[in-house]
């Protein structure tokens, strides 16, 4: 059944939820991207939770004028007013009041979820409103959602995904340097209203299959799942959108075959694994990684304290530093160096020497700042045969000066 779910053998509308699924992802972690980016995650909380009210109006409005209430696309219209309605809120306090983002956000938010509650509380008592299962909209229901909402979905899904795509370079420059893009003729205010569309079109498209609840969820974890593995934008961009699709699609293949789980914890569930995973096993940014390099470096601490003692003649008392170089084979169980050692604590020496007179030349210019970190690196490895030759010009003249 699982393998039937993942391979979309389970029919037309199974199959269309999945894609659909997977192509919200894919939207919600691009778009996400840049709101974790440029410290807007928050925004998208107020926008899922603003979608409420206007759920219930446009519930109570189609069946005042007699249209069909639980047509996908009325639902998903009344939620997108409502929501661009908190936008507009959120956006005029801040920039007419006192108020911060945050503090506007919190405002908005509750208030126009608060309403929306009072609203499904007032559909309940209107006959057929227990039937219309909006309370799916909280966490995301696949079950029973017909061919023509699967299909909406997903082409409206692909459309925000290409929307993205199309703009794709103003928004990474207003992003990182609006001043800078203003200067090649993209408007900053355009385009962040721009990624709000695109935010705010991905949760409403979102809240039948994750919920309007945890569709922030969506928009974040993917975005700061894939900063763990990159520090570029384009990156950071394509594995985010990868990351999206793939609890998009797992989700919604489990939710498939498990129609009594609802859809949108079991999607931000996976979406927790990916962020799981990223957060242990990142080749930079990982925990592991960290640990790695940490004890890398813990250890070249060691060695090359050490080194120097061995050079200056002197006693090794820390027993950690005297295993790891009686180990690598620099000295003897009596603390005597070997010729080996005796070399490697030659050359240490002569590098901490470099190092030091190199941060003295380029002191003014805060280049190296941490002179003992760089003296713990070697440095062929970091600057050029010229400029290694007039450090060592330079340590000859100052002892011949000294002399």
């Amino acid at each position: 059944m699982l393998w039937s779910a993942l391979s979309l053998s389970l029919g037309y509308n199974a199959t269309l939820v999945t894609l659909g699924s997977s192509l919200l992802g894919a939207a919600a972690g691009m778009a996400g991207t840049f709101l974790y980016l440029s410290n807007k995650a928050l925004i998208s909380d107020a926008i899922s939770h603003a979608t409420l009210p206007g759920l219930g109006l446009a519930f109570l409005m189609a069946r005042g004028f007699g249209w069909d209430e639980r047509q996908l696309a009325i639902l998903l219209t009344g939620s997108a007013a409502s929501a661009a309605l908190g936008l507009y809120f959120v956006t005029l306090l801040t920039q007419k009041t006192r108020l911060t983002q945050d503090t506007a956000i919190g405002c908005v938010l509750s208030v126009f979820f608060a309403f929306g509650v009072v609203l499904l509380t007032i559909i309940q008592t209107v006959p057929g409103g227990r039937k219309a299962g909006l309370e799916s909209f909280l966490l995301g229901s696949t079950a029973g959602m017909l061919y023509s909402d699967a299909l909406l979905i997903l082409i409206l899904s692909l459309f925000t995904t290409l929307l993205l795509l199309v703009f794709l370079r103003p928004i990474k420059l207003i992003t990182f340097d609006a001043s800078y893009g203003e200067t090649l003729g993209f408007s900053s205010r355009r385009v962040e209203i721009l990624v709000l569309f695109v935010a705010l079109a991905v949760t409403v498209l979102g809240m039948k299959i994750v919920g309007l609840i945890l569709i922030v969820a969506l928009l974040i974890i993917p975005a700061v799942s894939a900063r763990f593995w990159s520090e570029k934008v384009d990156v950071i961009f394509l594995i985010s959108a990868g990351f999206g699709m793939i609890s998009g699609y797992i989700g919604s293949t489990i939710s498939a075959i498990s129609p009594s789980l609802p859809t949108g914890p079991i999607i931000v569930l996976c979406s927790f694994g990916v962020f799981l995973t990223s957060f242990i096993f990142a080749p930079q940014r990982g925990i592991l990684a960290v640990a790695l390099n940490h004890h890398r470096f813990q250890k070249t601490v060691h060695l090359t304290q050490g080194l120097l003692l061995v050079a200056q003649g002197q006693s090794i008392y820390e027993p950690k530093t005297h295993r790891l170089l009686r180990r690598l084979g620099y000295v003897r169980a009596d603390g005597v160096a070997t010729e080996v050692g005796n070399s490697m604590a030659a050359k240490t020496l002569l590098n901490e020497r470099r190092w030091s007179h190199w941060n003295k030349l380029v002191r003014d210019s805060d280049q190296f700042d941490d002179q003992t970190v760089f003296s713990l690196m070697d440095i062929e490895k970091k600057l050029t045969q010229d400029q290694i030759n007039m450090i060592d010009q330079g340590l000859v003249q100052k002892q011949q000066g000294q002399v």
